[in-house]
């Protein structure tokens, strides 16, 4: 068997996080993102994918109104803090704020042309405003209550603006002259939306009071109401050239009925129920209803449509459901229906708590998640769309599993706090079996690993059962009911988790009462208890290979435990909370854990080492799900964000392998860069290979060469912007050391020369640098001044032993030599003429003989010594500047 390559590292992909929390949103031109409040920030979210492109954090306030300018340059913002806020989507900033309104802003619409922005208040007011000054241009008063729609005519060259509200009013404003020209009173409760048809003449008007009111704006007369007998939400028109135009058309001539005129209208309306409906104006007939709600029923509230937008160019309509999700749809061609819309993508905006999940299919595209709701929502992992929903269950779902069976299908089993298990089929996507019993929630249950022909499910009540899946066809209308096989009261408080061996002979189950039981199967005969944790036991599993057992406690530690006789192999301490999930990686050699801290670690069994620690949770992270294929991990939690995991054991290995080649490349250019005293692009290759010794050889030799500025000058302006940075860090750590200071102080005064200040301002953490680089330099700079002082004693010493002479001007110089020639020419002089006088002394007096000689040796002696005085003072002085 060849050997087990240990994993080492994962990569975190988040791959759902929350982006909508209810309330305002708004469709760019083009369909591909969409603005969203998400509590006190603005996510900016992929339309494809759900992935957050950007995000807007606002002052702690949620918001109420959100718009985009035609060319989605520009977001507009306004909450309860009554200010009008323009955001830059490309730097993110607030570009302008304004307060609007004295009361909180209800709906915002941008002009055609980008230059208006109007805004509607919950005090009955509305505001057009100018967007690069922010000043108000327009005041719209008149209604008597809360203004919750408006809307420009989308024609720029008719300058009317439309705005209903609660009152049940929808007024028409001339934006010329800024005067009422009409009052629309036929609705009889609060109008929700306003579309205005392809000519632009026909304004459709909904609302809460079940009917679309149709109005002729060239005399502004009422024509036609279209009863709906549904609470509307919205209503958009369908243009010519559209798909759902040309599917309407279609699906005309396969019903035989013929278009009334030129002047009919087919129009879409959403609302309670939850349903799409496509209306014919002239006929004002319901042309086309979904059978049956995409959004599952609930019984403690409702979850009907919020709103709707026709998307451009062709990408269908976009519905906004009440539990926060976003279903795209598209209308096909069918041929016994005729008429078909279906649902393209769903994205769901809040996950709200995680509580488990699990890959589904043969390969694991396919992720099921189980929420604090009563449903299970299941993605699929390319588009991480939701691809649907199982609906069944009346209480919260608290776990699941999944399996493929012998029969190759795609099975889920859920347990709820309904105190019932369900089994769904995948492929038809609807209940096949329901097991009823237990007198508590099911808050485990777990899968067949071998046969799969059955699974166990454990409770509050204490009790375990196992569940037999004989029986199950293919194709059932009503789901069957299941019979339990074996039934055993197991442990002395709630049951936490369930793990069925390899070979579906053995079963585990843990539990509040801090013990892990295992059992035998089919009819649950206990084998062996084990016992030692401190707290109740969230999670077993069996180990693939070895005869063992893995639990995660609540006291902060992972246990493993011998089958044989239920002793505890291993203690794995390392979480600073509770742990709620552990399971076994690479056939048992390594395994993942996470607990209430947030964290996931990787640990190898054998080294009982924790390998990794990943914090991409802000929360508990409850559910954990390992592919058994690719072995990728999915985590999930409290913050309500799902991170997928992929092994990057092999791609960092391949990066290392990669690098290391790259590296001696590298120093090999270097070297012979060196070798050729291009000194530019070896300082350039040093840079790339981050080798601070290296940089400081060489610019060392630089400062001990001639014309070193210039050297130094151009190898610094072949560094790159971004690298100053990292110099001034090298430079940092130079200027520490004595030795090395006086390239420090060279490297940085070039510099200094060379960049601007308001570049060296602009480098990231300048100012931390410098304090790193200030003290020191101060501390050098004193230590040379010290040195310099110094040296003033032996200058005065070398001058005081005549080895120097005082620094002294030039003029001051010719003056002392002059002076000092002077002295020794007359010196001279006067040697010569007491010579003279001796000698005739000695003549004129030959009788006095022996005091003469004394006489004359002393005479001797004193010129002796005047002469080498002389001789003395022709030397030349030795100068300290020679």
């Amino acid at each position: 068997m060849a050997s087990l390559t240990l994993k080492k590292n994962y990569r975190c992909v988040p791959s759902l996080e929350q982006f909508y929390t209810g309330g305002p949103f708004a469709v760019s031109s083009d369909g591909s993102f969409i603005a969203c409040a998400c509590d006190e920030s603005i996510r900016i979210v992929d339309s494809s994918n759900a992935s957050i492109r950007s995000t807007i954090d606002s002052d702690s306030e949620a918001h109420t109104a959100l718009a985009l300018s035609p060319d989605d340059k520009l977001l507009f913002s306004a909450g309860h803090s009554h200010q009008i806020r323009v955001w830059d989507l490309s730097t993110l900033n607030n570009v302008r704020s304004w307060k609007g309104h004295n009361s909180p802003v209800m709906a915002m619409a941008c002009h055609v042309s980008g230059g208006l922005l109007a805004t509607a208040g919950a005090d009955g007011n509305v505001f057009v405003w100018d967007v690069d000054g922010g000043f108000c241009t327009h005041s719209f008063k008149g209604h008597k209550g809360v203004v919750s729609s408006i809307k420009f005519h989308p024609d720029p060259d008719k300058l009317l603006f439309f705005s209903g509200g609660a009152d049940a009013t929808v007024r028409v404003w001339d934006l010329l002259t800024k005067e009422c020209l009409a009052t629309f009173r036929k609705h009889e409760s609060a109008v929700t939306s306003m579309a205005i048809s392809e000519d632009g003449w026909i304004l459709l008007t909904a609302g809460r009071d079940k009917v679309v009111n149709l109005w002729d704006l060239h005399d502004y007369g009422f024509k036609k109401t279209v009863l709906t007998y549904e609470v509307l939400e919205a209503v958009c028109t369908i243009h010519s050239g559209s798909s759902f135009a040309s599917s309407m058309a279609l699906f005309s001539q396969r019903s035989g009925k013929k278009a009334s005129g030129s002047s009919e209208i087919h129009f879409i309306t959403v609302g309670e129920r939850g349903i799409v409906r496509i209306w014919n104006s002239e006929r004002a007939v319901c042309l086309f209803e979904q059978k049956s709600s995409d959004i599952t029923d609930s019984s403690d509230m409702d979850r009907g449509f919020t709103s709707a937008v026709m998307l451009p160019f062709d990408k269908g309509l976009l519905c906004v459901t009440a539990d926060q999700q976003f279903l795209f749809y598209s209308p096909v061609e069918h041929p016994e229906e005729m008429f078909k819309l279906i649902l393209c993508r769903r994205l769901v905006g809040y996950n709200e708590e995680i509580v488990d999940m699990k890959f589904l299919g043969e390969e694991e595209q396919f992720l099921a998640v189980a929420t604090n709701l009563e449903q299970v929502r299941v993605y699929d992992l390319t588009a991480m769309s939701c691809s649907y929903v199982l609906a069944g269950h009346t209480e919260t779902v608290l776990c699941l599993d999944t399996c493929v069976s012998s029969s190759g299908r795609t099975l889920i089993v859920t347990g709820s706090k309904d105190n019932n298990v369900r089994l769904w089929e995948s492929v038809s996507r609807c209940c096949v079996g329901v097991g009823v019993g237990h007198m508590g929630a099911v808050g485990a249950v777990a899968f067949s690993k071998k046969q799969k022909n059955f699974f166990v499910s454990g409770s509050s009540d204490r009790t375990l059962k196992v569940w037999s899946l004989d029986g199950l066809l293919d194709g059932v209308e009503q789901p069957l009911n299941l019979k339990a096989k074996a039934v055993v009261a197991a442990h002395d408080k709630d049951i936490n988790c369930l793990a069925v061996a390899p070979n579906d002979s053995l079963v585990c189950s843990g539990s509040q009462d801090r013990t892990a039981c295992i059992w035998r199967l089919p009819d649950l005969v206990a084998v062996v208890v084990l016992k030692g944790h401190k707290r109740g036991i969230w999670s077993v599993e069996f180990s693939p290979v070895e005869q063992c057992v893995i639990t995660a406690s609540g006291d902060k530690t992972i246990k493993i435990w011998s089958i044989s006789d239920g002793s505890c192999l291993k203690t794995f301490e390392g979480h600073t909370s509770s742990v709620l999930r552990a399971s076994f990686l690479t056939r048992g050699t390594q395994f993942v854990s996470c607990g209430a801290d947030g964290l996931v670690k990787l640990w190898t069994v054998k080294t009982n080492e924790c390998i990794a620690t990943y914090d991409k949770h802000e929360d508990k992270v409850w559910a954990l799900a390992i592919g058994k294929k690719t072995e990728m991990l999915a985590t999930g939690g409290s913050d309500a964000v799902i991170n997928l995991w992929y092994d990057c054991t092999s791609d960092d290995k391949e990066e290392a392998f990669r690098k290391e080649e790259e590296g001696v490349l590298k120093g090999q250019e270097l070297e012979n860069a060196v070798s050729d005293a291009d000194y530019t692009k070896a300082i350039q290759i040093a840079f790339e290979l981050r080798r601070p010794h290296k940089l400081f050889e060489l610019f060392a030799e630089l400062f001990r060469k001639r014309e070193a500025e210039n050297q130094m000058d151009k190898a610094l302006n072949a560094i790159g912007k971004g690298e100053f940075r990292l110099l001034f860090e090298y430079v940092r750590e130079w200027n520490t050391k004595p030795k090395l200071c006086h390239v420090a102080q060279f490297v940085l005064f070039r510099v200094f020369n060379i960049l601007p200040p308001t570049e060296i301002i602009e480098i990231k953490g300048i100012g931390e640098l410098l304090e790193g680089l200030i003290p020191y330099s101060h501390r050098h700079f004193s230590r040379i001044d010290r040195h310099v002082r110094s040296t003033f004693l032996l200058d005065y010493t070398l001058t005081g032993m005549s080895v120097i002479e005082p620094e002294i001007n030039a003029k001051e110089r010719e003056e002392d030599e002059s002076l000092m020639h002077s002295d020794v020419k007359d010196m001279d002089d006067m040697i010569l003429t007491e010579n003279f006088d001796s000698e005739q002394k000695q003549t004129s007096e030959e009788p006095k003989v022996s005091s003469k000689k004394r006489k004359s040796k002393k005479s001797k002696e004193s010129s002796s010594k005047k002469v080498k005085g002389v001789a003395y003072t022709k030397v030349d002085a030795i100068s300290l500047q020679a």
